[in-house]
């Protein structure tokens, strides 16, 4: 049965302040069920364009319209772009804040203003389960595999900026070759749809085991390597496609010598945490701004694309929504955010700062800073 409470408890949808970022956490259906479950969600004038909903689509669900302050005054508000310090001063005193932080990428004078209003700040990629799945860097990473290998696709069909050719081949004509570095769920997702559409896929990955159960998972159409500079390098010389994931370690790096005995015209997409550290030499064209179709003729012929799940928003929020209605259920069932955390120990993982203060290491020390053991704040709170 379904948790319930009365409408007390609302949730903010503030629009992404870049134009760049088409990230949005729900869709209206997923809008529809948090409602059902008692809560009051109030959506931002225009937040779902990106993933193209109209605000009446929401509003026909029992979503309020309103201003940005109102959203972020929300007792739970929920960004996945980064909010501003500005935006974090908006923010009720002791809300919760649900998004993907990255550390290294938030500004210490948000993170400062965070904590100065004691807010609960829960960074959704570092949630994970003891089992090692993680709720929403899998969902990012699924998502973004897929979508790489389909606009990869697309790009080496393009018969002006691409090579006119097809991924898979036909009776007579080899296959591409695509070159996965890592064995994690965005090298699987990546993995199925290159060898469903006919490609010949090739995985590296210096860890046996997680190598051992991607090929499992594959079956006999990929082939699995451990990390040999002679058998990568010559990988490298022939794949038309080279997709980077989280799994990609210093000696898998491919720096300026090794990008330049790639073909001309390979496409390489970069899906770690951290854009282009995969590809270093390359230029970069991220999906947040541009489509492949885009690249200005006559510019350099090889490049490393990013963000590749931004550019299939609609299916990441659909993807996305489930997995937040699971998520607030299990707060409310809690009776509360501390409630939660104390019973839940995957969710507080995720947490960047509480109660005015800073429980994750790498903000603290952007901070400059020490950081609190989230434990034992649980503990004594």
């Amino acid at each position: 049965m379904a948790a319930t409470q009365p409408r007390s408890i609302s949730i903010g949808l503030p629009a992404a302040t870049s134009t760049a970022d088409h990230r949005f956490p729900l869709t209206p259906e997923g809008a529809e069920r948090l409602i059902e479950r008692g809560f009051n969600v109030l959506m931002e004038e225009g937040a779902a364009m990106p993933i193209h909903y109209s605000d009446e689509a929401y509003a026909r669900r029992g979503v309020a319209i309103c201003p940005r302050r109102e959203a972020l005054r929300a007792d739970i508000v929920i960004s996945l772009g980064h909010l501003s310090a500005a935006d974090a001063a908006a923010l009720k005193r002791g809300a919760l804040l649900l998004g993907f932080l990255y550390a290294d990428a938030t500004d210490a004078r948000t993170l400062r203003t965070l904590l100065d209003r004691a807010i609960t700040a829960i960074a959704l990629e570092n949630i994970c389960e003891p089992s090692g799945r993680r709720p929403f860097a899998d969902i990012i990473q699924e998502v973004a595999g897929r979508a790489a290998m389909s606009l990869a696709s697309s790009l080496l069909a393009d018969a002006i900026q691409g090579k006119g050719i097809l991924l898979g081949g036909v009776a007579g004509v080899v296959p591409c070759e695509v070159m996965i570095i890592g064995s994690d769920m965005a090298a699987l997702a990546a993995g199925n749809t290159a060898i469903g559409l006919g490609a010949t896929v090739r995985i590296f990955d210096n860890n046996v085991y997680a190598l051992r159960e991607i090929l499992r998972s594959l079956g006999p159409g990929a082939i699995g390597s451990a990390i040999h500079p002679k058998v990568f390098e010559s990988a490298l010389r022939s794949a038309d496609i080279v997709l980077a994931t989280d799994a990609l370690t210093p000696d898998s790096i491919v720096h300026a010598p090794m990008a330049d005995i790639m073909k001309r015209g390979v496409i390489c997409f970069d899906l770690t945490m951290h854009p282009g550290a995969a590809f270093p030499s390359l230029r970069l064209v991220d999906l947040n701004e541009a489509m492949p179709g885009d690249n200005p003729m006559g510019a350099p012929v090889r490049y490393c694309y990013i963000n590749a799940a931004n550019a299939v928003p609609r299916t990441l929020a659909m993807a996305l929504s489930n997995t937040f209605v699971n998520m607030l259920d299990d707060i409310i069932v809690c009776d509360g955010t501390p409630n939660a955390l104390r019973l839940n120990a995957p969710l507080r993982k995720g947490v960047f700062t509480f109660l005015g203060r800073c429980v994750n290491e790498k903000a603290a020390a952007i901070l400059g800073i020490r950081g609190v053991d989230i434990d034992l704040l649980i503990q004594y709170s």
